[in-house]
């Protein structure tokens, strides 16, 4: 009979910035990201927005804690995390609840993460724009870090020497089947 294994991951997520956004008119960004969790479902999480500007600064980042079997651990090398880059206007409307737009897309897998030397990545990734790109104009691009750490049981965080151990102190705890538990708030770093 084969023995279950019981393993904690910590994963960490950061948007930290945008570039080449010369053509979005004034408003407010906001990074708009899908998370799986065990179960297959999609969890959708936005940054706070701020002012648009041709290089806008969020540096959020959101940890998660996945305590689990080694086969739902190990499944994160087959998920995507995909984010959208969104834009809003400021103008206020009484009475609606004002849309955003897609202005961008992008993903990013795990199983890059986990194949890194450090067990993290920190990347300047290009935004998919479909239709709308600007002709003599750079692609849109978002500036992510990704990092994977194992928990020992004393707490401490192993596999990574890049960034600080978390901070955030709103780390989400789940079981097996919650990988992704959204019970994590989005802390300003």
């Amino acid at each position: 009979m084969a023995h279950n294994l019981h393993s904690s991951l910590k994963c960490e997520l950061k948007i930290i910035k945008a570039k080449n956004l010369e053509f979005v008119p004034t408003g407010n960004l906001f990074v708009r990201y899908y998370l799986v969790d065990g179960k297959g479902s999609r969890i959708k999480l936005n940054t706070r927005e701020v002012a648009s500007t041709c290089d806008p600064l969020w540096n959020e980042h959101i940890c998660l804690e996945c305590q689990g079997a080694t086969d739902t651990v190990g499944g994160l090398g087959d998920q995507r995390v995909v984010f959208e880059l969104r834009w809003r206007s400021s103008a206020p409307v009484i009475g609606r609840i004002v849309r955003s737009k897609l202005l961008g897309r992008a993903e990013m897998a795990w199983k890059d993460v986990l194949e890194s030397m450090d067990l993290s990545i920190e990347k300047w990734v290009t935004l998919d724009i479909g239709h709308g790109a600007v002709v003599g104009l750079k692609p849109p691009a978002l500036r992510l870090g990704m990092k994977v750490g194992i928990v020992e049981e004393k707490g401490r965080v192993v596999g990574s020497s890049r960034w600080k151990e978390c901070s955030c102190r709103h780390c989400a705890y789940g079981r097996d089947e919650e990988i992704f538990a959204i019970a994590a708030a989005l802390t300003v770093i």
